[in-house]
């Protein structure tokens, strides 16, 4: 995080209530680097309560990025983070005072490959110890998964039809971005929008 978002963060900060939710995760976002925990929970919070909307935010992605100033990526890290953490270490996670949680990046690789069914109870009883008192770094985590599960299996090549496809949902989200945006010009609004119609066609083909 910059010195130039943290001094917009500091001056939102001074204009909100003292405790608010709102004051509280911004204040949250100011502390990350010293405490990525705290953070994430927050965000859970925001994110399962909504309170973007009464923020006056489209999303919560919106929120992270315009708000606290976080990238959309890493946003979704501190929330697939905190998820493990969750459900692997409850009291560090909902602890109040958090001063030693492992690195953000080791738990994210674990998060990860929980999500990709790479991780199991027996994995994460080897790798805990060194994890929780931060000896194991991204390296060694990814190298423990990988022997426990072998190498990250190589994602197969989408076919031409896949690939029109996704390219066709770029096009769709592409021209709804437009719409909702009365700075673009009419005509290249409709423009989008009859480009996004015809590889709609081309994909249903």
């Amino acid at each position: 995080m910059g010195t130039g978002a943290v001094s917009r963060l500091d001056a939102h900060i001074g204009e909100l209530p003292e405790g608010s939710l709102r004051r509280r995760v911004l204040e949250s976002a100011r502390r990350f680097k010293a405490s990525w925990v705290d953070l994430g929970r927050m965000l859970a919070q925001v994110r399962r309560e909504e309170a973007w909307r009464e923020w006056g935010h489209e999303s919560f992605e919106e929120y992270c990025t315009k708000e606290l100033f976080l990238r959309r990526a890493t946003a979704e890290k501190l929330a697939l983070s905190y998820g493990f953490l969750e459900r692997h270490e409850p009291e560090l996670a909902r602890a109040r005072d958090v001063r030693s949680a492992p690195p953000f990046e080791v738990i994210e690789v674990l998060s990860r490959a929980e999500a990709a069914g790479r991780m199991d109870g027996k994995t994460w009883s080897q790798l805990r110890g060194d994890v929780m008192d931060g000896e194991a770094g991204r390296a060694d985590v990814n190298r423990a998964i990988a022997e426990r599960f072998g190498p990250v299996p190589r994602a197969l090549a989408p076919t031409p039809e896949e690939r029109v496809a996704r390219i066709a949902g770029a096009a769709r989200r592409l021209a709804e971005a437009c719409e909702g945006n009365k700075e673009i010009p009419a005509p290249l609004r409709r423009a989008a929008r009859e480009l996004a119609d015809a590889l709609d066609r081309l994909a249903g083909d």
